[in-house]
Parts: C-alpha cells; structure tokens; sequence
C-alpha cells in the first residue's frame, strides 16, 4: 500500500470509529433518557387530600412513585392500618406539611427494592411501620429503613398493620407514660375502640382492676371478654357517679381518655389524689382551655403524650414494637379486625370510625 492510500485508509478507520462512538453515545443518552423518564413516571393508586374537611376530601387518585434514595427502602403495601390521628390530619386539627397529601401513619408491606447504604433489610422481606411518617394510604411507597421493623412470620399482615400504632400505643401508655402496677385502678374512656381495646387487655394481665366506658351493649360485652373488671354504658349512666360507686369514692389512679373535650372534665373527677390525667385523643373535639388551679385540689397530674416522643430512637422503637409482636404471640393480646374496607374506599371508612360504627381495628386493603 502507497504512503498516500496508507493515510486514506487511516482516516477512513478515525471516520468510522468516530462515527461508531457517536452512535454508541447516542443510543447510551437515548436508553438512559428513557430508562430516567420511566422511573420518574412510574404511577400507583394513592388517597389524596387536596382540601381539608369531611370525609368525601379523600380521593382516589394516580401519584408518582420513587425509587429509593440513600438508606431508603420502597415497600408494597399489603395491609393499612386505620387510626383517628388521620381524621385529625384530614381535617386540620393537626397540620400537614404540604397540601395536597397521602395520610396514614401505619402499613405492612413487602421490600421491594433497598435504596443505597441499606444493609439491615433486604427484598421480600415483611416489614411494619408506625407513626411516621406520614403516606401509608397507597399502593407503595419509599420510607427510611430505620423507620420500619421486621414483622414476625407468625402475625399476617392485616394483624400487624391493626395493631402497630395502636400496641406501641398501648405500650408506651400502661409502661412508661404512667407504669401500671397489681393494685391499680385505672379508667379506659372508649374501651371497645382499638387502643381502648388494647389497653384493657393489657392493663388486666398487668394486675390492674379495669373500668372502661363505651357507648352500646355490644360494646360493653367486647370490653367485658377484653378484661374490662366493670363497664359503663355512658349514654345509659354518668361515669363519673359509678366510677364513684365502684371505688368507693377514692378514685382511679390513672385515666387514659383518648375521647377528649367531652369526657375531659368528667375524666378529671374521677381520679383519685394525685392521679394521672392520660389525655391521648380527642375524637370528640379538643377539650376546653382551663386554669391549672383546678389540677390543686388533688394534685393531679396532666399529660398529653405523643408516641412519636417515645419512640424517637432505633431502641426504643425496636423495644416497644418487640414488646407488642411477643404480647401477641403469647395470648395477652387479642387483636380485633372487626371491619376491612379496600384502600379506595377510605372516606368510607373515614365515616364509620368518626360515626362510632367500628368497634376493634379497621385495617385498607390495596
């Protein structure tokens, strides 16, 4: 080959392996564009409140999912717990961060993808979470993996994802909040709802005389089998005379009132000197503004606990969600799924738990 046609032949290759690399580019930038824009659009069926009231807020609506970010997972929803903390968020008595959002603070569901830096979870895993944050009312979603635990093969979904947030409720209340101890009196206001369910069960393995209130008599027999000692029929009789009645004036040593402005005052009467006010709800409304001075004449204590507080670090949640799962396992809690709607039908459900048609648990199911 002549000098000039071994020049020919060597640009003629640059030629083509530029052109060659041009196309490899192209088609790189062309897959990572699509593969971008798919995982940016990928959609799931979510409840949405772009307004805050009633329960006819929630919508049933298409949201953009992620993919999982550092020491994140994403998780398939199978089963949504139903607590009265989303009514408060849904209608303002608590406030969102953003509008429109996804509420629900509690799920179970299966990994599905871990985000970098995860090396405690893995995929296929069944895992719970409860108390935050907020967006468990949809099909899938991404939390931080040190917000969730490992649920045991031995509790199904719909029971982890009833009990989560209302056990370690339960379990911060009767062990820390206030330590309920043999020789207790305590009262449970709303006994035959999920928490109050709970706590009557628990309080009665602990050793302590259980008086609960509720509002019919199939509650009140759900309360009795739940380990309620005496229980009270409010529409039929005032609490506060047969708690009177049933202690013989001294009073309760701790009342857990998650009803809040129309039991508080009558809650207040019934404990004893130096009892515990336990107000942790207020599905009646918030309870009325009053002086400390009425807290002096017994010298009563007043709190109003949060379980976010109590399960602030990795130890503590792990330790009160382990304290639940082995409760149930081992027969002291029975748990109620009294009611099942499908995730769409939330407002629904919404209406029947702020109604008092629910009794137990209510668990959505995507």
């Amino acid at each position: 080959m002549s000098s000039k046609n071994k020049i020919n032949h060597f640009f003629h290759l640059a030629s083509f392996s530029t052109t060659k690399s041009h196309i490899t580019a192209v088609v790189l930038v062309t897959v990572t564009a699509r593969a971008a824009a798919t995982k940016t659009t990928e959609m799931v069926k979510a409840i949405r409140v772009h307004e805050l009231g009633g329960p006819e807020v929630l919508k049933w609506e298409d949201v953009e999912i992620r993919e999982p970010g550092q020491g994140e997972i994403r998780v398939k929803n199978k089963a949504i717990g139903l607590n009265f903390i989303d009514v408060y968020y849904r209608k303002g008595v608590y406030k969102a961060s953003t509008m429109p959002f996804t509420p629900g603070m509690e799920a179970v569901g299966e990994v599905i993808a871990l985000g970098p830096g995860v090396t405690d979870r893995k995929v296929g895993e069944v895992v719970g979470y409860a108390g935050g944050p907020m967006g468990s009312y949809t099909e899938e979603q991404t939390l931080p993996a040190n917000k969730v635990v490992p649920v045991p093969p031995s509790i199904s979904p719909s029971i982890a994802a009833s009990v989560m947030l209302k056990g370690m409720t339960a379990q911060f209340l009767l062990r820390r909040c206030f330590k309920v101890e043999p020789g207790h009196t305590i009262l449970v206001q709303a006994a035959a709802g999920g928490v109050g369910s709970l706590l009557c069960q628990w309080a009665n393995s602990l050793g302590a005389t259980v008086i609960g209130t509720v509002s019919t008599k199939e509650k009140a027999a759900q309360a009795k089998e739940d380990g309620c000692h005496h229980v009270i029929i409010y529409k039929e009789e005032d609490f506060v005379a047969r708690v009177n009645e049933i202690t013989s004036g001294n009073g309760v040593n701790v009342v857990y009132d998650s009803v809040g402005k129309d039991t508080f005052q009558g809650s207040l009467a019934c404990l004893k000197t130096r009892g515990y006010m336990v107000c942790f709800g207020q599905s009646s409304g918030t309870p009325d503004p009053f002086p400390l001075s009425v807290l002096a004449p017994k010298s009563l204590f007043l709190t109003r606990p949060s379980l976010m507080q109590y399960t602030a670090t990795r130890g503590e949640l792990l330790e009160t969600a382990g304290e639940v799962f082995a409760n149930i396992a081992s027969g002291v809690l029975r748990v109620r799924v009294n009611h099942t709607y499908p995730l769409s039908q939330a407002a629904q459900a919404h209406s029947d738990l702020e109604n008092r048609k629910t009794s137990g648990s209510v668990v959505l199911l995507p």
